[in-house]
C-alpha cells in the first residue's frame, strides 16, 4: 500500500530500514563479540560500555559516532570492522551535572588507538571545551594501532594537543582500567587526575621486555608501572582503587567538589548552620612537647564538614597531606604539613605534590586553606642533588600566583623559608590565623640559641645549662605567634576550637575575591 501523498512510501520499505538500524545498534553494542567480552570479565574488567552505564546517571548517556569504522587497508585491515572502532564516546550526566565521556572497548583491537579512533575522542574532547563540561576518559588500550603506522601517532598527538587546550579550561579526569602503555600514557598525564585499579591496569612510557632488553632488568608490569607503585613512588596517579567500581565512585565523588569549568563555582551543598560552630576536640589535638607528632588529618576532621574530606595522592609522599572538603557546604581544597611523617618538613615529592594541587585550585574557582606545621625543607645531598631548591620554589610560585581566597592556620612550627612558602601572608595569603601554640620563628629554639650566643655558651662554666638558658630565652621571645601577630604577619590568633567558626566566616567574607595578576603571555613556573 502506498500513500497517495507520497507515491515513493512502502510501509515494508520503511520497516526494512528500522531493522537495519536496529541490526547496526546491536552490532556496534555487541563491540568485538561475545567470547572477548566473556574474556574480559574473566580479567576482572568491566566492559566500555559497563563502565559509562555505572558512571553516569541511568537513562542519560548520549552516544556520539557509534557507526565509525577505521579507513586502514594494510595488514589485513581492510578485512576486518568494527561499528565504533575501539573506543564508545558521548555525553550524559552525573549527579545531574553534564560530562562528556570516553570509554576505549578492549574487545576491539585491543582497545588500539586508530585514526578514527582518535577522531572520535577529539571530538568529545571538543564539545566539552565549547560546552564548558568535565571530560572523563576511561583508558584501555593496548596503545597505538600498529599497522596504522604514523596516522596512529598523530592521532594521539591530537589528543595530547587538545588536552593540553582544555587544561585549566574544563576539570580531565582519567581512568586507567586496563593497560595505557607507550605514548598513550601522555593524554592522562596532563589531565587533572589519574585514578588506577589495582592489579587490573598499569602504566609506563617502555613495558617489561623493552626494559629487560635494553637496561638488563627483569620487572613485572605490576611492579614496573601497577596502581601501587604509582600511587607510592612516582606519584603518576592520585587515587589507587580496589576495583573499577572502587574507581567510578571516586570519579563521582570528585567530581561533586569541582565546578563545570573555569569560568565556574563549585556547587554549594545545603547546610544548616549550628549556632556553635566551636570544635572541642581540637583543643587537645597538639602535643605539650613540640617535638611530638600528631595526625594533621585529625586536624582537618575537626575543621570541615562531617565525612567531607576526600584525599588526593594519599600515599604518595605522606609528609604532606592534600585534598578537597566542604566548609559550611563549600568546597575548599586543603593543604597541611603531616607531623606524623618525617615532621612535616617539606622536600622534593612533597613541594611537587603540593605545587600540583594548589594550581588545580586556582585553575578551577577552589578556594586554600592551608594548615602549617613545618620546620622547615630537608636538609641532605640527596635533596639538594635532586632538585630541593627549584622544586620548593614550585611550591612558592603556584601559592604566589593563585588569586582564589587563601587562608592559613598555623597549628604549630612555621620554620625558616619554609613559613614564606607555607602560603604566608608575604606572597598574598588573604588572612593568616595562628594557634597560640605557633611558633614562627627562623629556625628552632635550640639551633638558634647555638648560633646566636655560640660565644656565651662555649665560656660558660656549665655550657650545657648556659645552652639551657639561652634556648629558653630565644623560646619566651621568639617560638610564639606574638611578634608575628604585632607586624600583622598574623591577623589573629585564636583557639583550636574556635577555627571552624571562624573559617566558616572568613571563606563567607572572600566569596567575591578579584585579584588581578599583571598582564603576561603566562609565568615561567620553574619546572
Amino acid at each position: 500500500m502506498t500513500d497517495p501523498k507520497n507515491p515513493n512510501y512502502s510501509p515494508s520499505n520503511h520497516l526494512e530500514k528500522n531493522a537495519l538500524l536496529a541490526k547496526k545498534n546491536a552490532e556496534a553494542e555487541l563491540g568485538g563479540g561475545a567470547a572477548r567480552i566473556d574474556a574480559q570479565h574473566q580479567k576482572g574488567k568491566l566492559t566500555a560500555r559497563e563502565r559509562i552505564a555505572l558512571l553516569l546517571d541511568e537513562g542519560t548517556f548520549e552516544e556520539i559516532d557509534k557507526f565509525v569504522m577505521h579507513r586502514a587497508k594494510d595488514f589485513g585491515l581492510d578485512k576486518e570492522h568494527y561499528l565504533g572502532d575501539g573506543v564508545v564516546t558521548g555525553y550524559g550526566e552525573v549527579n545531574g551535572r553534564l560530562v562528556y565521556v570516553y570509554s576505549q572497548d578492549f574487545t576491539v583491537f585491543g582497545g588500539s588507538l586508530s585514526e578514527t579512533h582518535a577522531e572520535k575522542i577529539c571530538k568529545v574532547m571538543e564539545l566539552a571545551l565549547k560546552n564548558g563540561a568535565p571530560i572523563i576518559g576511561m583508558n584501555d588500550s593496548g596503545g597505538a594501532r600498529i599497522q596504522e603506522g604514523v596516522n596512529s601517532l598523530g592521532g594521539y598527538a591530537d589528543i595530547f594537543y587538545r588536552n593540553t587546550l582544555a587544561s585549566g579550561v574544563v576539570p580531565q579526569i582519567s581512568a586507567i582500567m586496563g593497560p595505557c602503555a607507550g605514548g598513550a600514557v601522555y593524554s592522562p598525564a596532563i589531565t587533572d587526575f589519574i585514578l588506577m585499579v589495582e592489579n587490573t591496569s598499569y602504566m609506563f612510557v617502555t613495558g617489561p621486555n623493552v626494559v629487560k632488553t635494553v637496561t638488563q632488568e627483569t620487572v613485572t608490569a605490576e611492579e614496573l608501572g601497577g596502581a601501587s607503585t604509582h600511587s607510592t613512588k612516582s606519584g603518576v596517579t592520585h587515587f589507587a582503587c580496589a576495583n573499577e567500581m572502587e574507581a567510578l565512585k571516586r570519579i563521582k565523588s570528585l567530581l561533586s567538589y569541582l565546578p563545570q569549568n573555569c569560568e565556574d563555582r563549585a556547587p554549594v551543598y545545603p547546610y544548616e548552620q549550628k549556632k556553635d560552630e566551636t570544635r572541642a576536640i581540637l583543643d587537645s589535638l597538639i602535643p605539650e612537647n613540640p617535638n611530638h607528632p600528631y595526625d594533621m588529618r585529625e586536624v582537618i576532621g575537626g575543621i570541615v564538614d562531617e565525612e567531607s574530606f576526600l584525599e588526593v595522592h594519599e600515599n604518595y609522599a605522606d609528609n604532606i597531606v592534600v585534598g578537597f572538603a566542604r566548609i559550611a557546604g563549600r568546597s575548599i581544597g586543603i593543604v597541611g604539613n603531616q607531623p606524623q611523617s618525617m615532621a612535616g618538613v617539606l622536600d622534593n615529592h612533597a613541594s611537587v605534590k603540593a605545587a600540583r594541587f594548589v594550581r588545580f585550585c586556582d585553575s578551577f574557582n577552589v578556594p586554600l586553606l592551608v594548615l602549617v606545621d613545618v620546620p622547615g625543607f630537608l636538609p641532605g645531598t640527596d635533596q639538594e642533588w635532586n632538585g630541593i631548591i627549584t622544586n620548593g620554589a614550585k611550591l612558592l610560585y603556584a601559592f604566589s600566583e593563585a588569586t582564589v581566597p587563601r587562608i592559613t592556620v598555623i597549628t604549630r612550627k612555621a620554620y625558616g623559608g619554609a613559613y614564606d612558602v607555607m602560603n604566608s601572608k608575604h606572597i598574598g595569603a588573604d588572612l593568616n590565623y595562628a594557634w597560640p601554640m605557633a611558633e614562627i620563628a627562623v629556625m628552632g629554639a635550640k639551633g638558634a640559641a647555638e648560633i646566636i650566643f655560640k660565644k656565651e655558651i662555649a665560656e660558660a662554666e656549665d655550657s650545657e645549662a648556659k645552652l639551657q638558658e639561652k634556648v629558653e630565652e630565644y623560646t619566651a621571645k621568639f617560638a610564639n605567634p606574638y611578634r608575628a601577630a604585632h607586624r600583622g604577619y598574623i591577623d589573629e590568633v585564636i583557639l583550636p576550637s574556635d577555627t571552624r567558626t571562624k573559617l566558616i566566616k572568613a571563606f563567607k567574607m572572600l566569596e567575591n575575591k578579584v585579584d588581578k595578576l599583571p598582564r603576561k603571555k603566562h609565568g615561567n613556573i620553574p619546572l
